[in-house]
């Protein structure tokens, strides 16, 4: 199966986004982490950053972001594209970036000895390099030219320098096509050729390209240029194309592009000769007016035409557009025309999906969409089990392979899991799903139990990683060959390669990005003839990842605890006199009105929990999967009403405040105003990194008033919207509907996180009120505009989730929410959010990073702790390795 792209996040680029560039030149970093966060969050895989800037001291604000960006563990999970024009730039880039950097881009444009000069500091750095196609000529435009220059670059890196060739990315230059000029007819065609003489003779190399400069000459007619994108990518994947900078959203499935635009736009792309002598320039233009400003079918309804092809010519578009209307009539005229029920499901329902596979694979389909395809095929397969059942052959469907699935024990999370285990099952594997909270004697007895292929775990929070390290290590105490497999949201490669990999010696461990990769990786895995490739060069790549981690242990500078204490944040307090709120204690919300929720609605996350890339609401125009989106958010939309007007979840919260202050890095809660009695200590963490200039070592207790100086409070939440959640997801599933099960927990997710924002705001205003002027603006609201912040246990800010117990004790939340802590300290309903408020007009997010251990012996002499229940909650976070 071809990879899906690479998709790089440009707008922490301030050149490309006004945004980023006036909080740079204003000197806002904090708030310019957040563009990068909401890249990541969409579904960025690589942050671009950008400093050049006239007016700017590029160097300065590319090093000021980049150690910033550092101790962001959410940002910085994903590789950073150092991009500037000024080599100078690029280097003060590479001296702060952790791990992997790419570095855009070094070209011949200046001559061999700069090239090779260049090549020769990333390589000191570590860094892969975007390779333009130029040289000393000028920029390459022909196949000949961009393979020439790419070919010379290839061998001096490879040959000369030592450069390792899979970390070259070659950009051979994507130009305009139908721009009137003859001499730009070919240009899509030249990059196309070129990308396959690249990856045929150049091995290893991958191949990126900026795929919106091939339609720039139809900019202002959006559906012409996603078709020309959609073409386009259809031709340059198959040639090779690995990865570029393309805003994943509405790119229509290649066969459903109208076929009077798809013939024009393809003569376009292709360069072709037309029989009647016109220009494939001179047609597409003629034909541009006549869908501008379309964006589906149109007013007159679906298209029937479909319904006049044969039954499996009917049933395979039933599958690719995931129409259920008409299954049943469908696979009933097909079982009438097999020779047994079997046949149908092995014959025109697994060629359907054959065909869905194969556009999910070449990138024309995305995950709601094939999603949507196994509904269909669970539909027509419940229809066919009475029939097969009453055959009493006994004969059952050969599957590719069996997997079992599980989220670990104490973890409650898992649509990434469900979305997984549909897309597997969509590619006729067989999927053994345990649930969430699975112990690994129960994950391993099953999977002896039903003979598996293949074990798979999955995990949100910290606390899983431990899990997970130790269901591997029980594998190799029970004998286990089978692989495993690793995924969700807190887990990386790194930490698969350097903790549960050498744990399981007996089977290969493969960590997987995404539902995307599944397949691929399952298909090499269990492939007689790729598997011991597959694996030989998976465990090479964690073999290289455990060798740059020892290296980089005790190679972060870090400031001493006492050090970074004396740095700490210490705002003036005589200038500044903490509001009081309106109540002390608790105060519940049981019911919360669903209807006020829905008007909170973050939709941007939602989208990239199905692995659509873009920033609603944008992502529904968007070039590449704007299409899908709609449909997505047309369905979300429709079941959100459903939900709201049957009463299908129900929301309930919690609000406290007590009067507090602090005592170094702890929060003192009193009783009572008179701060006489101690209720209890909540107990934060200090970043410390190595500051510079006046920034300062943050601790959340450094946002409430010392001891002694004056009065303060603090206040804390817990809100769920699941009440009801598992069950509808579970009524979705036991008809055969995974899609509507999965799409129903991510908006349960989504209220809840609604449910947090809408809180947060009427605290702000009534509850604690001191910002009680602030304007209802859900723009301004998602962007954390307004002042306070909610940081939760278990992020960035505060990374023990230990602390959760506190809060929710002082909330006591159990009896007024219905929400629970798990072993682990997940929360229970899954659609539940919880955290402390901060009012202070300078309180904001920041994440803690990695600590030593004078820090974490602190802590746990604070906690009551041994130091190795210390660096068991905080190991994510340690600097140093306590084996």
């Amino acid at each position: 199966m071809r990879p899906l792209f690479v998709n790089v996040g440009e707008r922490t680029n301030v050149t490309g986004s006004a945004k980023f560039r006036k909080l740079i030149a204003e000197g806002h970093y904090p708030e310019a982490l957040s563009v990068a966060r909401q890249q990541v969050e969409a579904g960025a895989q690589v942050i671009d950053v950008n400093m050049d800037e006239g007016l700017l001291d590029s160097v300065a604000a590319m090093r000021t972001y980049l150690n910033l960006l550092a101790a962001e563990p959410d940002i910085a999970r994903v590789p950073v594209m150092v991009d500037s024009s000024k080599w100078e730039v690029i280097e003060a880039g590479l001296q702060c970036v952790q791990g992997k950097a790419i570095v855009n881009s070094i070209s011949l444009k200046e001559g061999e000895a700069k090239f090779i000069e260049q090549a020769k500091a990333c390589l000191r750095y570590g860094a892969a390099v975007v390779v333009m196609a130029f040289d000393e000529v000028g920029q390459a435009d022909t196949e000949a030219r961009k393979f020439e220059i790419c070919e010379r670059a290839y061998r001096i890196l490879v040959d000369r320098v030592g450069f390792p060739p899979e970390d070259i990315i070659f950009d051979p230059n994507i130009f305009a096509v139908a721009t009137g000029i003859e001499e730009h007819d070919n240009y899509a065609v030249d990059f196309i050729e070129a990308t396959r003489r690249i990856k045929a003779n150049l091995p290893y190399a991958r191949v990126s390209g900026g795929v919106s400069n091939v339609s720039f000459s139809f900019r202002g007619n959006e559906p012409v240029r996603r078709a020309i994108h959609s073409v386009f990518l259809y031709h340059a994947i198959n040639a090779g194309m690995d990865m570029g900078i393309v805003n994943a959203g509405d790119l229509p499935v290649y066969d459903d592009i109208e076929p009077e635009l798809r013939e024009a736009v393809e003569d376009v792309i292709l360069n072709r000769k037309r029989a009647d002598g016109r220009s494939p320039t001179e047609v597409l233009v003629d034909l541009a007016p006549k869908y501008k400003g379309g964006k589906g079918e149109g007013a007159k309804g679906p298209n029937l035409a479909w319904r006049e092809a044969s039954v499996a010519e009917r049933l395979k578009h039933a599958l690719v557009h995931g129409v259920t209307d008409y299954i049943e009539q469908d696979t009933e005229e097909a079982r009438q025309q097999a020779e047994r029920p079997l046949h149908v499901i092995e014959g025109p329902l697994m060629d359907g999906m054959n065909v869905v596979g194969d556009l999910f694979g070449a990138g024309k389909m995305f995950l709601p969409q094939v999603v949507k395809s196994a509904r269909v095929m669970k539909q027509a397969v419940a229809y066919l089990l009475p029939f097969m059942e009453a055959e009493k052959e006994g004969q059952e469907r050969q599957s590719a392979g069996k997997i079992l699935m599980a989220t670990v024990k104490g973890d409650v999370h898992d649509i990434g899991k469900n979305i997984v285990g549909v897309v597997l099952q969509c590619n006729n594997y067989e999927v053994i799903d345990l649930g969430v909270m699975v112990p690994a004697d129960r994950i391993l007895d099953e999977a002896q139990a039903h003979n598996v292929d293949i074990v798979g775990l999955s995990g949100l929070i910290t606390p899983s990683l431990d899990e997970m390290v130790f269901v591997a290590s029980e594998m190799e105490r029970r004998g286990f060959k089978v692989p495993l497999l690793i995924g969700g949201a807190t887990t990386s490669k790194t930490h698969t390669a350097v903790k549960i990999s050498p744990q399981y010696k007996s089977g290969p461990t493969t960590y997987v990005l995404d539902a995307s990769r599944a397949v691929g990786v399952v298909s090499n895995l269990l492939s007689p003839t790729e598997r011991t490739r597959f694996v030989a060069a998976t465990e090479a790549d964690y073999a290289k990842v455990r060798e740059q981690f020892a290296r980089g242990q005790g190679n972060r500078a870090r400031a001493s605890l006492e050090e970074a204490r004396a740095n700490a944040f210490t705002p003036d307090w005589t200038i500044y006199d903490p509001v009081k709120p309106s109540f002390l204690g608790t105060r519940t919300f049981a019911p919360y009105d669903l209807n006020e929720l829905a008007r909170h609605i973050d939709w941007s996350p939602f989208f990239a929990s199905w692995e659509l890339v873009g920033r609603f609401p944008q992502i529904l125009d968007d070039d590449v999967v704007g299409q899908a989106a709609r449909d997505l958010y047309a369905d979300a939309e429709r079941m959100l009403a459903r939900i709201i007007q049957q009463g299908l979840l129900e929301a309930r919260g919690v609000v406290g405040f007590w009067p507090a202050n602090a005592d170094g890095d702890d929060i003192v809660l009193y009783t009572d105003e008179g701060r006489s009695t101690e209720l209890t200590r909540l107990h934060t963490l200090r970043q410390q990194m190595i500051k510079t200039g006046e920034q300062a070592n943050l601790a959340l207790a450094d946002f409430i008033a010392p001891v002694g100086t004056k009065p303060d409070w603090i206040g804390g939440f817990a809100v769920t919207s699941g009440h009801g959640e598992l069950e509808l997801a579970k009524q979705f599933k036991d008809a055969g509907d995974d899609y509507s099960a999965i799409l129903s927990t991510a908006l349960a997710d989504r209220l809840a996180e609604a449910f947090a924002e809408a809180l947060h705001r009427k605290v702000r205003t009534e509850l604690w009120g001191y910002a009680p002027d602030e304007v209802f603006d859900i723009d301004a609201l998602i962007g954390e505009q307004y002042r306070g912040i909610r940081p939760a246990p278990g992020y960035p800010a505060q990374p023990d989730h230990t602390e959760k117990a506190t809060l929710f004790k002082l909330l006591d939340a159990t009896p007024a929410t219905g929400m629970e802590l798990t072993e682990s300290f997940a929360m229970t309903p899954p659609a539940a959010v919880s955290g402390l408020y901060f009012a202070h007009p300078e309180a904001h997010y920041f994440g803690v990073g990695r600590i030593e251990k004078d820090q974490v012996e602190d802590y746990a002499r604070r906690k009551g702790w041994d130091v190795r229940t210390a660096e068991r909650w905080l190991a994510p976070i340690l600097n140093y390795d306590p084996a």
